[in-house]
């Protein structure tokens, strides 16, 4: 069975955490450990299938490590598009993920596809001229470059849940009574 293009790779595995963080995220969402444990998951089996080594030579960590920075801190900007609160009538925690963070996800996720795409058709060779003066051993550093930064944003958009999930539950408990909602959806 011929090897699935780089392209075809980002595309598949891009679309899937897309569609499973928006799907999850997007409007009143009420937060539970199953949704958040849910994308950790998908991001898991995505690098279960999309990730065939681990290249540790030259640059190829640094490269690496690049991409779970980025994935760091994107992911706490999209934590703070989620803004939590604690409904005042069932006392129930709830997310509202609006266009903000819609965005951040649609456009890193495009992002991965378009440098795939380009990295075959557009810049190739100055992909590899880049790869060999920098010391970067091939497509397999990138792709998991892209693949670790899926992760870590989503890793720290969870840990950004859980801390506003914390947050809220030590003010539900410490006076009594619950915080109102605003009429622009307070976030914590």
């Amino acid at each position: 069975m011929p090897q699935m293009s780089q392209f075809m790779s980002a595309l598949i595995a891009s679309g899937t955490i897309l569609i499973i963080i928006l799907a999850t995220d997007i409007g009143r969402r009420r937060i539970t450990t199953m949704r958040m444990v849910r994308s950790v998951i998908a991001v898991a089996v995505v690098i279960a299938i999309f990730v065939d080594s681990f290249p540790t030579k030259g640059n190829d960590l640094s490269l690496q490590l690049v991409g779970v920075g980025t994935g760091v801190i994107c992911g706490l900007i999209a934590g703070v598009l989620l803004p939590a609160y604690r409904d005042a009538t069932s006392g129930e925690l709830y997310t509202i993920g609006g266009i903000g963070y819609a965005l951040v996800w649609i456009v890193l996720s495009s992002g991965r596809i378009l440098f795939a795409y380009g990295a075959e058709h557009w810049f190739t060779m100055d992909l590899v001229r880049f790869s060999i003066d920098y010391k970067i051993s091939g497509q397999d550093t990138y792709a998991n470059a892209f693949v670790f930064m899926s992760l870590a944003m989503v890793l720290t958009r969870t840990a950004v849940l859980l801390a506003k999930m914390r947050k809220l539950n030590a003010q539900g408990t410490g006076g009594g009574q619950l915080p109102q909602q605003s009429a622009t959806g307070a976030s914590v």
